[in-house]
């Protein structure tokens, strides 16, 4: 584990106290009927805590219940589940947990309830509680959809003894019809089931889903057995789907997510087990065999109406249209579908339903489709003209565009870009768009060859200028202008609008050797490709870029209009370093601060072009450490570092 600073140490443990808190209080109220915040909400605290501190007592314990009732201990443990909140994370989980086929059933968005039986009759209903002891609410039970007090299979009484367990659910016509002051059906059932005098309990229904016989007796031998053991005996039970891989979890999952809008009750995700019964995973507090794969708020299923096509310069991006969803609390109509590849490995088309996404995201993206062969659907249509000039669009999969450099709209684009990366402020969008239209400027050079005369016209009215008025607002813009004749490489990389080439990507290719104009502009795709950070395809597109713009690039410079900033180099430039753990003659930002001045970059995590990590530690076992030694990068002391400066 690395070193954390003293202010890492006490914030991380304030954060740990704090989410302790907030679960405690929440797992409360939702086991006490009144949930004060939404599930995916809850699941978020408990998945931080999960991160911050795995072994933290509080995720291997349940809610409890209030003291309303008589305590009764479980046949069968209730614990919490393993929880996968997205398709990654489970994917995770079975690449340790691989069956031969998976079992998935609903989860559903109710309150557990477990059914004691002893030779067959009813003795006990007893709520989830703490996972090992609940409250007794049999006279309440009783009254519910779904409870059985006698057992019977084919008529004749069953001799069982054990626990069924089960969720208890409200409707969606019970809970408009009569419960709608309620904020859900989850909510109200809970609310229902615990009361004293037992009333509306008639109003609850119970789905079952597991059974354990205590007596020795033998009813049925794996978990599909399981279930329709309880189907014969007159118990509600979800569906069950079994599924031969994990991918077909997946699609499954996703058309649920669509389909659950149909269902008579609420379901938050689905439980994924394997068909063998395993009693010592189950006895856990957390069972490990299975897994809740549960559904988020950062994700829903719609159906594409239509495509749009953005343009951006020159590159024209496909946007989908989908019937509206909400997405994190934002109803959301519109998402990014990257390229032309990005579209057709998705096989998406119009009238699919789709599966969009918002993790963490501004701009929510179409993640996947639902296979489906009964709905009709029909072909996206590519555009294959420029819209302004007419040019035939070129397809390169990754990238949609128009290779005429000379097209207004690119131009128009690439000077509006320059001013924003430049940030030259006084020369607005309204202002270059005027100047451009009137053919004032049509480079980026002709900005710079601007006199004070040619911005008159644009602040002052006609009378104004024949009575020789000073324009201020002429003169603060063309000084503006001036006063960005010199700035940083990347920024001047940045600004030419290559696709995808913004000052991020241009750091890291400064940082990577690449660190004059003229070295630049005569790297190659394989030589782009071979920084961390960059791909082919990106290599490529960024080549191409720099070949259309060299001209102009170096007309700017060499003509002086432009003047790069000079880099000074220092006895760190060109090394890149990582810092980790406590440091001892200074804080990190200080070495920080010194890397920079001394013409080096920093990096907050280990990766394969970093030239040095630097820790008092060098010894330990921490993931930066190993990934250091895994890409053969020099682990270096405090010292050490100090002594490079030397």
């Amino acid at each position: 584990m690395d070193l954390f600073d003293v202010d890492e140490i006490t914030e991380k443990n304030t954060r740990i106290k704090e989410l302790e808190q907030l679960i405690i209080k929440y797992q409360a109220s939702y086991y006490n009927g009144e949930a004060e915040i939404e599930d995916s909400e809850f699941d978020k605290l408990w998945d931080e805590l999960k991160i911050l501190d795995p072994q933290n007592v509080i995720l291997s314990k349940v809610g409890a219940d209030n003291g309303n009732f008589s305590k009764i201990r479980h046949v069968m443990p209730m614990g919490s589940q393993e929880k996968a909140a997205n398709p990654e994370s489970f994917l995770a989980w079975t690449e340790k947990h691989i069956y031969d086929e998976y079992l998935v059933e609903f989860k559903l968005d109710g309150a557990s309830l477990e059914l004691q039986y002893e030779n067959g009759k009813l003795i006990r209903a007893v709520t989830r509680g703490d996972g090992t002891i609940g409250d007794d609410i049999t006279a309440n039970a009783k009254k519910m959809n779904g409870v059985i007090p006698f057992l019977l299979k084919d008529g004749k009484h069953l001799n069982f003894t054990g626990g069924i367990r089960g969720e208890v659910i409200m409707t969606h016509q019970v809970h408009d019809q009569y419960f709608s002051d309620k904020a859900n059906c989850r909510n109200a059932a809970n609310g229902l089931m615990k009361r004293k005098d037992g009333e509306g309990s008639e109003y609850l229904k119970l789905i079952t889903y597991d059974a354990l016989e205590t007596s020795g007796q033998i009813f049925f031998t794996d978990e599909v057995e399981k279930m329709q053991f309880l189907k014969d005996l007159g118990f509600n039970t979800a569906p069950l789907q079994i599924c031969k891989s994990p991918e077909e979890v997946i699609e499954y999952r996703s058309k649920i997510m669509e389909e659950r809008k149909k269902l008579e009750y609420d379901i938050d995700g689905l439980v994924v087990k394997e068909r063998t019964i395993n009693y010592e995973d189950a006895s856990r507090n957390r069972p490990d065999r299975q897994i809740a794969f549960k559904f988020s708020l950062e994700e829903a299923v719609s159906t594409l109406r239509e495509v749009e096509w953005s343009i951006s310069g020159a590159t024209y991006t496909p946007v989908a249209i989908f019937d509206e969803v909400e997405l994190n609390g934002t109803k959301v109509q519109r998402a990014s579908l990257a390229n032309p590849d990005t579209l057709r490995n998705l096989g998406v088309r119009i009238g699919s339903h789709v599966v969009v996404v918002k993790r963490g995201e501004i701009i929510p993206k179409i993640e996947s489709v639902v296979r489906e062969d009964n709905i009709e659907t029909s072909e996206i249509i590519f555009p294959k003209k420029c819209e302004v000039c007419g040019s035939d669009l070129v397809d390169e999969g990754s990238r949609l565009y128009c290779p005429n450099k000379n097209c207004s709209k690119r131009t128009l684009a690439q000077l509006l870009k320059w001013q924003k990366t430049v940030d030259i402020r006084d020369l607005g969008i309204t202002l270059i768009t005027s100047l451009f239209k009137d053919k004032k400027i049509q480079s980026i050079s002709d900005i710079y060859k601007l006199t004070e005369d040619d911005f008159i016209p644009y602040f002052l009215n006609q009378e104004s200028i024949e009575a020789d008025k000073e324009s201020l607002g002429a003169v603060k813009v063309y000084k503006s202008i001036q006063n960005h004749r010199i700035i940083k490489l990347s920024v001047f990389l940045a600004g030419f609008n290559i696709d995808g080439f913004g000052e991020t990507q241009a750091e890291k290719l400064i940082s990577g050797g690449f660190d004059s104009l003229e070295k630049i502009l005569n790297a190659t795709e394989d030589q782009i490709a071979n920084i961390y950070g960059f791909a082919e395809v990106m290599a490529h597109t960024i080549v191409e870029g720099l070949k259309e713009n060299e001209a102009q690039m170096r007309f700017l410079v060499d003509s002086g209009l432009i003047k790069l900033e000079s880099k000074t180099a220092g006895k760190l430039t060109g090394k890149s370093f990582c810092f980790t753990g406590e440091l001892v003659t200074m804080k990190r930002a200080d070495a920080e601060k010194l890397v920079k001045e001394n013409g080096g970059t920093t990096k907050s995590s280990v990766t394969k072009d970093l030239s040095y990590l630097v820790t008092n530690d060098t010894s330990s076992g921490s993931s930066k450490n190993q990934k250091a030694e895994k890409f053969g990068i020099p682990v270096i002391s405090e010292k050490e570092f100090l002594s490079l400066l030397e």
